[in-house]
Parts: C-alpha cells; structure tokens; sequence
C-alpha cells in the first residue's frame, strides 16, 4: 500500500509540475478544466445523482468552462467567481459544519458544486498566469499545513477537533499546522525579497498583514478538509473516488486546496 501511495504520488507531482512550468496557457486551461469534470464527476456521485443526472451536470460544468473560457472576455468571470466563493467559504461552511445540515435538493447540490468548483479552475488559470511560482507557493502553504498537522496531531494529538465529522483530527494538530504555516510564510516572504533584491525592508505591518493572510488560508484549508469529509460521511463513502490507487480520488486530494486557491486569487485580482 506504501509503495503504491508513493509511486503514485511521484507521477502526480512530476505530471503536474511538467504541466505547471511548461504547458502553454490554453493547454493548461484546458488540463485543469478537466481536472474540474473529474472533481464534478466524483461531487454528483457524492450526492448520488443517477446517470442522467450525472451526464447532465459534466455537460453543464463543461459548457460553463468553455463559456468561460472562449466566449466571455478575459478574467471577466474570476472576480465575481472569487467573491462567490469567499461568501461560501467564509461565512456558509463554518455555520454548515457546527450546525451538521444535511441538504438534500440535488439542484441545490449542483449549484454547491459549481460555486466551489468554478472558483478553484479560474484560481488555477489566474494565478499560473501570475507566474507558476506564485500557483505552486498557495499550494505548498496547504501542503505544508496538512503534513504538519498530521505529525503534530499524531504526537501530541489529544482533544479531538471534530469527531463527528473526521475523528483523526485534533486541536494540536491544527496548532501545528498553523505554526508551520507561519514559518513558511515567513520564510517564503524572506526568499521572494532576497530573489528580487529589494533594497527596502518590509514595513512591521506589511510583515503582519502577510502573515495573518497565511493565517487565514491555512485555517480555511483545514475548513476545506472537514467540509469534504463531512460530505463524504453523509454520502457514506472512505474517499471520493478512486483515480489515484493509494489516494482516493482528486477531491480526496484537493479537499484543502478548495477554499484556499480562490481565496488566494482573490488577494491578488
């Protein structure tokens, strides 16, 4: 099972990374919209939606994406997609998870799934064109959270942080997820000045501002995990699909990432 999980994930990453630093734009756009379908593909059999249903919805997701991407102007979509986003991640996910709900309207569904969906694509296309740096930094911050909390909480995890909805989770292991958040905040901000050779040092506040930005995406990135995982004990299921053997499939992988990169984007746009 180990090795499987690290063959696995030695091709995601060299896949990804080849992609990220050298595939042309329209490309990438494309690859990632297809990494969307796969993620809607797995979210409508999550709310068990029947085959037509299912057929349905991926056409939908598609024709928003080639929307998107070949009809409206430029960037004319993220914006308001961010926004969006921030609105559910923000302020509906929290209460959605202390409160337990349980929707069950499909259509309801559906729209949950492009609004935390659609924002992730544009956020991929947007902060690639930024520069693949500034793309693969947003996701190391998840990763560097999630690794760090899994430690953390496996040393010294003792109060659970929600155990009806994921029981491995503990309150210090969050704490060390921040903290390593911090710290590579911290150290990323320190590499990015000395690249570029900046002469001016960054003001205290600019300092804290960054850093509680950080903060901030680390939080919702644990936020991201707990939704997926609440969503999957409703649909009684151990992961969203099986793409990648030894790791679930993509939303299994991509469940901190969620709230995270359109947020991010949004900093930024």
């Amino acid at each position: 099972m180990l090795r499987t999980r690290v063959i696995t994930a030695v091709v995601l990453a060299t896949c990804f990374l080849s992609a990220l630093f050298f595939a042309p734009a329209l490309w990438w756009s494309l690859l990632a919209l297809a990494a969307i379908l796969g993620a809607a593909h797995e979210w409508s059999r999550l709310w068990a939606f029947d085959p037509a249903e299912e057929f349905g919805y991926l056409t939908g997701t598609a024709g928003i994406g080639c929307i998107i991407l070949f009809v409206l102007p430029p960037h004319a979509a993220s914006v308001p997609s961010y926004w969006l986003a921030a609105v559910f991640w923000l302020g509906v996910s929290p209460p959605w998870l202390l409160n337990e709900w349980n929707p069950v309207s499909k259509w309801l569904a559906a729209v949950l799934g492009w609004t935390i969906l659609i924002p992730v694509w544009l956020a991929l296309i947007d902060l690639r064109a930024l520069g693949p740096l500034w793309l693969l930094a947003a996701m190391v911050l998840v990763w560097v959270a999630d690794i760090a909390a899994y430690f953390t909480g496996h040393a010294f995890g003792r109060h659970k942080l929600a155990p009806a909805i994921s029981p491995g989770k503990t309150w210090e292991g969050v704490a060390g997820g921040l903290v390593a958040v911090l710290l590579y905040a911290a150290l990323a901000i320190w590499a990015w000045q000395s690249v570029t050779g900046e002469s001016e040092p960054m003001s205290p506040g600019d300092w804290m501002l960054l850093l509680a930005l950080a903060f901030t995406l680390g939080i919702m990135s644990i936020v991201g995990d707990l939704y997926e995982s609440a969503i999957k004990r409703r649909a009684g299921v151990k992961d969203s699909g099986m793409l990648f053997p030894g790791h679930g499939g993509i939303l299994d992988r991509a469940d901190a990432l969620l709230p995270v990169l359109p947020l991010a984007a949004l900093i930024f746009a």
